[in-house]
């Protein structure tokens, strides 16, 4: 997932307009769990993903969904308990789309093994260790926009930082199966490329490609994850 693309996902004019759709989101109040979580896979699908243009995406979300309920603070007599419902909810969508990725990616790793396509240990390695930063990526992104945030907005996001932590993610779940997987292919590449050598450059690629991008769009939706998300419930 470290490759890059000319379009690393996530530039100044793309987060702004993520975060415009997730404040729109938060305005309409319907079903926000649903929306965030398809407003973020949407965003991943877009591009060659790497762990920075993963940051920037939860950033963007976060921070059209902290905009999106003070803004909803602002003009209406919201209740407390209705604006909380609604950052959590948000924060929930967030957390099922990068459990979806998860998914998605040992999906695609054992869809390659199954077509008999050989990949490089290295490669797989690298991956591995980029899926295996995103439940902390997740927590320090909501911590980050705590900080950032004022009042309700702030309080609300550090009590759903502080359960995620205590209770894991839905991503966090997801990731144990997910680095097993990983895991297993890795040793399984490994002797392949004491068969083959560089004649895995190309099928290496080809993995690569599917696990950091077009897997989303293919495979992403099939996955339901089971976990309950950060913020619903103690």
């Amino acid at each position: 997932m470290q490759n890059k693309s000319k379009q690393s996902g996530g530039t100044g004019p793309e987060s702004a307009a993520l975060a415009e759709e997730v404040r729109n989101a938060i305005a309409h109040g319907k079903d926000v769990q649903e929306a965030v979580r398809k407003l973020t896979l949407g965003a991943m699908n877009a591009h060659t993903l790497d762990l920075e243009s993963l940051r920037r995406t939860m950033n963007a979300v976060v921070q059209g969904v902290r905009e999106g309920v003070q803004h909803e603070l602002q003009q209406t007599s919201a209740q407390t308990q209705a604006a909380r419902s609604l950052i959590g909810d948000a924060v929930s969508g967030l957390d099922l789309a990068l459990a979806q990725f998860a998914e998605a990616s040992k999906l695609a790793v054992e869809e390659a093994a199954g077509r008999a396509q050989k990949f490089s240990s290295e490669d797989l390695t690298r991956a591995r260790a980029d899926l295996e930063s995103l439940e902390a990526l997740f927590l320090q992104t909501l911590q980050a926009s705590a900080s950032a945030a004022k009042g309700l907005v702030a309080d609300t996001l550090r009590d759903l930082g502080t359960h995620a932590k205590r209770n894991g993610t839905a991503v966090g779940a997801q990731l144990k199966t997910t680095l097993a997987t990983f895991t297993q292919h890795i040793g399984s590449a490994g002797h392949a490329q004491r068969e083959v050598g560089v004649k895995l450059a190309h099928a290496t690629a080809d993995l690569l490609r599917q696990v950091a991008a077009g897997v989303l769009s293919g495979l992403a939706d099939r996955v339901k994850p089971g976990q309950r998300p950060a913020g619903k419930g103690d």
